[in-house]
């Protein structure tokens, strides 16, 4: 059973109001519900550009071959949240989701439960990749 959601959770994962965000496969309308009524509607293909955050779902390191395209449509400080199983019935470990990063030039910088049964790993433009003054 799925936890019940907090605005704390929100402080952690960093969605601030009127955040752009897409959700992306992630199954969890919980968290999905309490994402949107704090930073607006989330895109669910994540198509455009200049994302603040984006979730994504991997259970798989297949499902992480998009994580380069979504480093192209995150802002300099955005993230790209990937949500995965956690304990006894994950199925994709940290250091697979940490090399698809680094080859998609990201980096991990953080780690939160995002459920019960879910944990998110962010990913980040380097800072040294940022452009000057870029957010």
């Amino acid at each position: 059973m799925e936890r019940t959601y907090t605005t704390p959770l929100l402080d952690k994962l960093g969605v601030r109001p009127g955040a752009r965000v897409a959700f992306l496969d992630v199954a969890d309308a919980g968290a999905r519900e309490l994402i949107s009524e704090r930073a607006g509607a989330i895109d669910l293909d994540a198509s455009a550009d200049d994302y603040d955050l984006v979730f994504l779902a991997a259970d798989s390191p297949a499902e992480l071959a998009r994580l380069p395209e979504l480093a192209r449509r995150i802002k300099p400080a955005g993230a790209v949240w990937v949500v995965s199983r956690k304990g006894r019935h994950a199925t994709l470990r940290d250091v697979e989701v940490i090399a698809a990063a680094k080859a998609a030039g990201l980096v991990d910088n953080k780690v939160v439960s995002f459920s019960d049964t879910h944990t998110a790993l962010r990913l980040v433009i380097p800072r040294s990749m940022r452009p000057k003054g870029g957010r």
